[in-house]
């Protein structure tokens, strides 16, 4: 009987407690969506674009900004490896002279 009113007063107090933290989480992630939207729409909404449509917009930039800073990253290890390729090859043929 004990441990079962023991469960029972835990329980209730963990339902008291994770209700309490979504309560929080709900006004914090809301307040910080009320602040994220005002900012794009007075800095960064072009004439006529909806919040909304500013927010995808940027995103999409920032796919493009990715994949061209992937692309060069790729092209810049492929150029390192030749480099170090050459000097390898420069050094074995130096050897054998």
């Amino acid at each position: 009987m004990a441990k079962s009113k023991l469960v029972e007063v835990n329980k209730k107090i963990e339902e008291g407690v994770v209700g309490g933290y979504k309560k929080i989480e709900e006004g914090v992630v809301g307040g910080f969506q009320k602040i994220s939207d005002k900012f794009v729409d007075n800095y960064l909404t072009k004439d006529g674009e909806s919040v909304e449509e500013a927010k995808a917009r940027l995103a999409a930039e920032q796919s493009e900004r990715e994949a061209k800073a992937k692309q060069d990253m790729e092209a810049r290890k492929a150029e390192n490896e030749d480099i170090v390729k050459r000097n390898l090859e420069a050094s074995l043929n130096a050897g054998k002279r």
